[in-house]
């Protein structure tokens, strides 16, 4: 090794200002490295190149079998990998790259990593299984992080057989260290000035776009962006470009789908691209009020129309008077109530609670909701004239688990409100954004923000593993309560937190006929031995699913009856038999 860097240091003709070089652990040999691999970055070459020399370099000034770096893009993939080492090595897999797991572990820490018996790591497990079980000396693995501006950039790695000496391993770490450092900054270079070129490229050709503007204006809007909507993946576009035909008139709209898919969202977007977007955008839940407020509310009242009526109130219908009115969770209102709304919406005629003169109104309206309207007109809880009057353009939104391509993109964006809420630089782990775009997520996307906000909460550093996530310590509620795990009722906290907790599929349906206490209740209609079933259902007890609908029902027996497929009559009955106290508002 030593008359190899003499012949290379009689080459460049340093040979007279170097002092003599010495063993490996000489002082100078670092000092010596770091000159030379400092002449290969600045060299005007291509980044894959400069790379590449870099770590052919390497052997000639540690002690190794095998180098590689790899440097990852804006995603968090690998970009750029080069290697170099000796063909002693069985070729295989573990020969070419170093695994996934150890990249991941270095940008995750952004710490050095060293491994004296890489055969005993259970990150280079899988390796091993593909390689050849006939080498049993021991490697070394030592790799540190490349960081740029306080960004990981990627890794830069060696292995050596038969010598794990921690004096050794060290002197590397500073070294490699060292050569990372340069590395990150002569990476983040390349990449501005690939920024600028590319500014300075548009720049030129904007004159030319500008002359044919007009020409290309309806192919370049043909994919929409909406704001608080987050996607790429084909359902979502599908969508969005429904909405963006049917915003043009003034048809009503239902928007169908599980719940947590942003149908308020999208419903704005309808607006926001409708001539009626200058216009009120105005939007009630139909479930949170009883129905007594809920005419109020829509229709508005007199002074004096009843206790509390101070004064002349316009309703949301008025408010929305030329503009948008979003009707959400409509299938929850009484078959009463559904023939006043059916009268408005097909008169375009209201008149106040307690008031004689006839308004008219001009309004676009949205309807939304997760019910299953077709079975609720068969089982006569909602109107079949008002279904059609609502079902002109039903538009079906996707859940999340049918866009997982759009789970990273949203999990990023719900990090990003958490750091600006909360003065936080956090960043996902590839690795972490691997895991979470697995999950169900029955819960759909506040489910997602709820995972992303509690992770982001609980992280110990400034980047999200996937150790910091609640489903790989045991402690995620929601995943024991969708995949319908066996636990008696008070046998954990899950159950405390988990067991008011409705599904998304479809509404809650009545308990079959001979069910027995505690049985699992599939909300699809399938049993769990079917083999589509899905973790749609929940295990609940009469008592829990009598209480959840007195409270969706504002503990009013007949609606609650109603969400349960009862009588008022049954429900009361229930309500003694379980000991459950009614609560007055």
């Amino acid at each position: 090794m030593a008359q190899v860097m003499r012949d290379r240091v009689d080459e460049t003709g340093f040979r007279n200002t170097w002092p003599p070089i010495k063993t490996m652990n000489g002082a100078n040999i670092p000092l010596r490295g770091i000159y030379e691999i400092s002449e290969i970055l600045t060299a005007p070459t291509r980044l894959e190149i400069t790379l590449a020399n870099v770590v052919n370099i390497l052997s000639s000034f540690v002690q190794m079998r095998r180098a590689a770096m790899v440097v990852l893009d804006a995603d968090g993939k690998p970009e750029i990998a080069a290697n170099a080492g000796s063909n002693h090595a069985p070729q295989s897999a573990q020969s070419r790259v170093i695994p996934q797991a150890v990249v991941d572990r270095i940008v995750a820490t952004g710490a050095p990593l060293v491994i004296h018996d890489v055969s005993k790591s259970e990150l280079f497990q899988a390796d091993f299984q593909k390689a050849s079980s006939a080498a049993t000396v021991p490697v070394t693995f030592i790799g540190v992080p490349v960081e740029g501006e306080d960004e990981i950039l990627g890794t830069l790695s060696i292995d050596r057989v038969g010598d794990g000496a921690s004096t050794r391993c060290e002197e590397d770490v500073r070294f490699l260290t060292m050569v990372a450092n340069l590395v990150g900054r002569t990476i983040r270079l390349h990449r501005l000035l690939g920024t600028d070129r590319q500014r300075l490229v548009e720049e030129q050709r904007r004159p030319e776009k500008s002359l044919d503007e007009q020409g290309t204006r309806p192919a370049r809007n043909s994919h929409i962006k909406i704001d608080g909507i987050i996607g790429e993946s084909p359902a979502l576009k599908q969508v969005l470009e429904t909405v963006k035909v049917v915003a043009k008139t003034n048809s009503t709209v239902l928007l169908r789908g599980e719940s947590g898919t942003g149908k308020e969202f999208f419903a704005q977007a309808i607006h926001k691209l409708s001539p009626r977007s200058k216009k009120a955008f105005v939007k009630l839940n139909c479930a949170a009020l009883p129905e007594s407020v809920l005419e109020s509310e829509l229709f508005g009242h007199e002074k004096g129309a009843f206790t509390g009526a101070v004064s002349q109130r316009a309703g949301r219908f008025e408010l929305a008077n030329g503009g948008t009115l979003l009707l959400d969770e409509i299938g929850e209102i009484s078959p009463a109530f559904q023939a006043k709304l059916l009268r408005v919406l097909q008169e375009g005629e209201l008149e106040r609670v307690g008031g004689t003169r006839t308004l008219t109104v001009d309004v676009r309206l949205i309807c939304a909701t997760n019910k299953d309207l077709e079975t609720a007109v068969v089982n006569g809880e909602f109107r079949a004239d008002l279904y059609y009057r609502i079902n002109v353009v039903p538009i079906m939104l996707p859940p999340l688990r049918e866009r997982p391509g759009d789970i990273p993109r949203l999990a990023k964006a719900f990090l990003e409100r958490f750091n600006l809420e909360n003065h936080r630089e956090l960043a996902f782990a590839p690795s972490a954004l691997d895991l979470i775009s697995q999950c169900y997520f029955p819960g759909n996307v506040r489910e997602l923000e709820n995972c992303v906000r509690r992770t982001a909460t609980l992280a110990r550093s400034s980047t999200v593993s996937t150790s910091d996530f609640a489903c790989q310590n045991s402690q995620c509620l929601s995943s024991l309560l969708w995949k319908g795990a066996d636990r008696s009722r008070g046998s954990s906290a899950s159950d405390e937190f988990g067991h008011n907790r409705m599904p998304v599929a479809s509404p809650l349906q009545a308990k079959p006929i001979g069910a027995s206490e505690g049985e699992v209740v599939p909300v699809n209609g399938h049993g769990p031995n079917d083999a589509s079933w899905r973790p749609t259902g929940m295990r609940v007890t009469d008592r829990d699913r009598l209480i959840d609908a007195m409270q969706k029902a504002g503990w009013v027996q007949a609606k609650a009856g109603r969400i349960l497929g009862l009588t008022p009559r049954q429900v009361g009955y229930a309500l003694r038999r379980h000991g459950i106290e009614v609560k007055k508002f």
